[in-house]
């Protein structure tokens, strides 16, 4: 053995050597990862770069040749990354102080400005966290608190992820979303104060329908009562007799009926008082 060695020392050296360099020039880049290759500090090229319409499997991914111990390679997530902000407090136009818990997703679209301009997948969530601080106390503080409870919330979301995506271009990453988790007020004298106006403002709304169904009620009636009268002059035009036999017959019923709420008087009438002429028929 010791002989073989000693013949085929440089051969087995060299078999290692050349080994050891193809190694180290071969780059194995997953469909999930993307990689810039970067060459006396200058970015040459990339492999497997994002494309948006790109099927599975077509990306270009799977392994490459690259220049040993002179080309360096940065491997860039090419999934969607998560970018969670910490709790604040942001003020809004109703000047209410809210606990605001928000998060939004990206991706890495332009690795190679990415690495020109943060570095690495990290360096950019870090430069994102104070935009979306700061986009999203401009766009809240706009609002009032009742507001962020309705449909106008999703407006906001809209206009806060628009802005934070022109911002995170510059770092080569697109914002796909951004949610806020929570938007509360602090606990406390301001939470209690703010629940007694919501609490007053519900009373004055109710007490603001309930005066406007009692107005459009009494038009209603009012309406019916001139339309009932139209109806019983046109009948009166038409038939007299049988107008004023009905007429006799509603005040009969309102003055000998009995019944809840109804006098127990008694009332003496001639049979010939004219009142009475309904009950004496055609003669």
């Amino acid at each position: 053995m010791e002989i073989f060695w000693q013949n085929q020392k440089r051969s087995i050296i060299a078999v290692a050597l050349l080994l050891v360099g193809l190694m180290s020039s071969m780059v194995v880049v997953p469909e999930t990862e993307q990689a810039v290759v970067i060459r006396t500090g200058e970015p040459l090229y990339t492999i497997n770069r994002f494309k948006p319409d790109a099927p599975f499997g077509q990306t270009g991914a799977g392994m490459r040749l690259v220049v040993p111990f002179i080309d360096r390679v940065v491997r860039v997530d090419k999934r969607v990354l998560a970018l969670d902000m910490n709790p604040q407090q942001v003020l809004s136009s109703d000047q209410q102080r809210l606990q605001v818990d928000a998060y939004a997703r990206f991706r890495i679209i332009d690795p190679v400005r990415m690495v020109e301009s943060a570095g690495t997948s990290d360096g950019v969530r870090s430069q994102l966290e104070p935009i979306l601080t700061s986009v999203l106390r401009q766009e809240l503080g706009r609002r009032t608190f009742a507001a962020m409870l309705t449909a106008e919330r999703g407006n906001a979301m809209s206009n806060i992820r628009r802005k934070l995506d022109e911002q995170a271009r510059e770092y080569g990453a697109q914002v796909i979303d951004v949610r806020i988790k929570r938007t509360d007020l602090p606990e406390g004298t301001p939470l209690e104060s703010a629940f007694t106006r919501m609490e007053t403002d519900r009373q004055r709304e109710a007490a603001t329908i309930r005066a406007q169904g009692q107005k459009n009620a009494q038009i209603i009636r009012a309406e019916a009562d001139a339309e009932a009268a139209r109806v019983y002059a046109k009948s009166y035009g038409k038939d007299p007799k049988f107008y004023d036999f009905y007429r006799a017959m509603q005040s009969y019923d309102q003055t000998f009926a009995r019944g809840e709420g109804r006098g127990e008087s008694s009332i003496i009438l001639s049979p010939n008082n004219d009142y009475l002429r309904q009950f004496r028929g055609k003669r």
